[in-house]
């Protein structure tokens, strides 16, 4: 059955504002939205944009939407379970509408470095890499990090480590 189907007269509020708070509500329940994710869904819908403005106040005056608390745990699941930098975990944020005070909230206890959990990353796929020559595996592992957004320097810096602990022969 087609969305069209489904939301004929018989199933779509006629009132705006009841249509605008059920798109919202299953919006929400979906996965948790920022305040502008919320907008934009909500006027791709045909919600007048008033309208929207004032579902969204209502719904962070209520609780149900809070930017920062939002923006701060995106910023700490990024770090820890994927080892994203803090430049990449800034741009994720951006597109997903966070206000900058939110975003440089959510960043402050993240590290600019390497830190011990983006090196651990980088290690496993340093080992697994372990049958290819040296230089191949440098580009791809320095290639990895550059995609979780660490600078090449830092990147580097831990590969030559990692060189010297080979050649040296410590695991």
């Amino acid at each position: 059955m087609t969305r069209a189907r489904r939301e004929d007269a018989t199933t779509t509020p006629a009132d705006p504002a009841e249509r605008a708070r059920e798109i919202a509500l299953r919006s929400l329940t979906q996965g948790p939205r920022s305040c502008a994710q919320l907008r934009q869904k909500l006027v791709d819908k045909d919600v007048d944009p008033a309208l929207a403005d004032s579902l969204i106040a209502r719904y962070v005056e209520v609780g149900l939407l809070d930017d920062a608390t939002l923006s701060a745990q995106i910023a700490r699941t990024r770090h820890a379970e994927r080892g994203l930098s803090p430049r990449a975990i800034r741009m994720e944020l951006q597109r997903k509408g966070f206000t900058p005070a939110d975003i440089e909230a959510a960043l402050e206890p993240i590290p600019d470095s390497i830190d011990d959990r983006a090196a651990e990353i980088a290690r496993k796929r340093w080992v697994s890499l372990a049958g290819l020559d040296e230089d191949k595996r440098t580009r791809r592992v320095v290639g990895m990090l550059a995609r979780k957004g660490y600078s090449p320097s830092n990147a580097f810096a831990v590969v030559k480590d990692w060189q010297r602990a080979d050649k040296a022969g410590v695991d």
